[in-house]
């Protein structure tokens, strides 16, 4: 028995996220379906990141024990040929028997991208949210530098999160616009249900002249959900990158 990491890519416009849910498509789903066939045993997944419906990722990292001799490395191979085009192992390699892909210390890095422009562009669509308010991205700076550090991020997650502690750690946050392209990039410790989409929705009503910066900072500390902007739509978000410290 040995334990093989994937690293995994995907498209999640057609996909009700991640996690394995009766009667959807999801992700996990499709994973397990794919090595079960293929290695012809059983196979259960487990994930790193549970994304939402419509959320993409670059690199997110998933493990399961199998008792197939095929080599952790040359599984990315054979399961891409069985995967949709929506879903690529962009590497797998064998890990310790004991390594969660949830337990460890991590870094990760969320992209949120914004297509700012007098009109959409449709080959955008899936991929960002479509704003046609200019926006100020000094202001949207300055609110986003009351983010960075430990802090009880409980405004910035969903109001139904059952997780007990809401403290989490953000190192960087950067926003940065290539022609009509806002890419706002962000990496932590660690993120709550729904807190990088908040954290947009938040830093747009401050790009819009809706907020003033400082707002953030008085949502932050009140801890209440209401106090913080609107969730901002899950096409635009990326789980870009988990590094294992």
């Amino acid at each position: 028995m040995k334990r093989v990491l994937l690293k995994v890519a995907y498209d999640g416009t057609n996909y009700c996220g991640w996690q394995v849910q009766p009667n959807a498509k999801t992700i996990e789903g499709v994973l397990n379906e794919c090595l079960t066939k293929l290695l012809k045993e059983e196979i259960v997944i487990i994930g790193a990141s549970r994304t939402d419906a419509g959320v993409h990722a670059y690199g997110n990292v998933a493990v399961f024990d199998t008792n197939s001799r095929i080599p952790a490395e040359k599984l990315s191979y054979a399961l891409n040929a069985h995967l949709p085009e929506d879903i690529v192992i962009q590497a797998s390699m064998e890990v310790e028997s004991d390594f969660h892909p949830r337990y460890c210390d991590t870094r990760k890095t969320y992209e949120y991208r914004i297509y700012n422009a007098t009109f959409p562009l449709p080959t955008n669509r899936r991929y960002a949210h479509f704003v046609y308010y200019d926006l100020d991205l000094e202001a949207m700076r300055k609110a986003a530098s009351y983010l960075i550090g430990e802090h009880d991020f409980v405004s910035f997650c969903s109001a139904n999160t059952q997780v007990k502690d809401t403290t989490r750690t953000i190192y960087d946050i950067q926003i940065e616009k290539e022609r009509e392209l806002i890419v706002i990039r962000i990496k932590g410790n660690g993120f709550l249900y729904n807190m990088v989409r908040i954290i947009a929705g938040t830093l747009i009503q401050v790009g819009t002249h809706q907020w003033e910066p400082e707002r953030v900072l008085e949502a932050l500390t009140k801890k209440d959900r209401q106090a913080a902007g609107p969730t901002a739509p899950a096409k635009g978000l990326t789980l870009v990158e988990i590094e294992y410290l």
